[in-house]
């Protein structure tokens, strides 16, 4: 029996929302399975028992409002947050058959499989070209030509080759907004992986830029599985097919995006969506 102790909060072991993947997306259908994922900054727990299957080649959108938790969420899915002290995770985040969290395997490979794309662009201080060769280079040894091609082929992808193709030798900061975006998804695909973490990759462009970036979204997940955060809820709505709400670091509802924007089974999630609460 569910306990509600505040309109906004209540205590379970376990929210319904994480029964929700399970029943939505087999495991066959799942890239990655995550169990009883806690997260603590320092003694502050961040994360509360997560349970969530994220769904091969499909685009999974977590909202919520600010300080819940979803870019934490995202960030322990390569183990990004290892960069920062006193973080730490405990759970289960299986991809591959292994658990992420406990894995033996390098952290540059695990990254490399499942490439992340931050808020503010973050081209590095080099050529375009070399933006994007730069993760080749770590993990294969290449031809030049066919270093070329995966250049080519990586812009293409993020649907900035026509735009860049003529000035490959100008540094990425010469580029705009969007444009710098585009290229840290150009070079996130370059190494071919086979997630695509995005957060919030559009609150810090323009509309056009936003718009050319959900396109290219929409594109991205016949070749890749993609979890994105969003605070724009028409984002989420337009972009994904499972739709995960977080409130104070729990995951409160779960469910194919038309579901949760048409017909919430929660009046938090409703309220949240229609911008009763923040």
């Amino acid at each position: 029996m569910y306990k509600y102790s505040h309109p906004y909060l209540f205590q379970t072991e376990t929210t319904i929302g994480n029964a929700m993947s399970n029943e939505l997306i087999s495991l066959q259908d799942t890239k990655i399975a995550i169990n009883n994922l806690d997260f603590f900054y320092g003694d502050f727990h961040a994360l509360k028992n997560i349970n969530l299957r994220i769904a091969k080649n499909k685009v999974t959108a977590f909202i919520g409002p600010s300080g819940c938790g979803k870019s934490t969420l995202l960030r322990t899915l390569n183990r990004m947050y290892e960069q920062y002290p006193n973080q730490s995770a405990q759970g289960e985040i299986l991809f591959e058959g292994e658990n992420l969290l406990t894995t033996e395997t390098d952290i540059a490979l695990i990254r490399a499989k499942i490439g992340m794309v931050f808020q503010k662009p973050t081209p590095f201080p080099m050529s375009i070209y070399d933006n994007v060769a730069f993760g080749i280079r770590l993990f294969e040894k290449l031809p030049k030509s066919e270093l070329n091609d995966r250049v080519e082929w990586a812009l293409t992808k993020a649907a900035l080759w026509n735009e860049v193709k003529d000035k490959l030798n100008q540094s990425g900061d010469s580029l705009s907004g969007g444009q710098q975006q585009r290229l840290c998804i150009a070079r996130g695909i370059a190494v071919k992986p086979e997630v695509l973490l995005l957060d919030e990759p559009c609150s810090a462009l323009d509309p056009i830029s936003t718009m050319k970036i959900e396109e290219l979204i929409s594109e991205l997940k016949h070749d890749y599985t993609v979890a994105i955060v969003t605070h724009n809820m028409q984002q989420a709505a337009r972009c994904s097919d499972y739709t995960a709400y977080m409130y104070l670091g729990e995951l409160v509802e779960f469910g194919k995006t038309k579901q949760i924007f048409d017909k919430p089974k929660f009046q938090r999630t409703e309220d949240y969506i229609r911008g009763r609460m923040g």
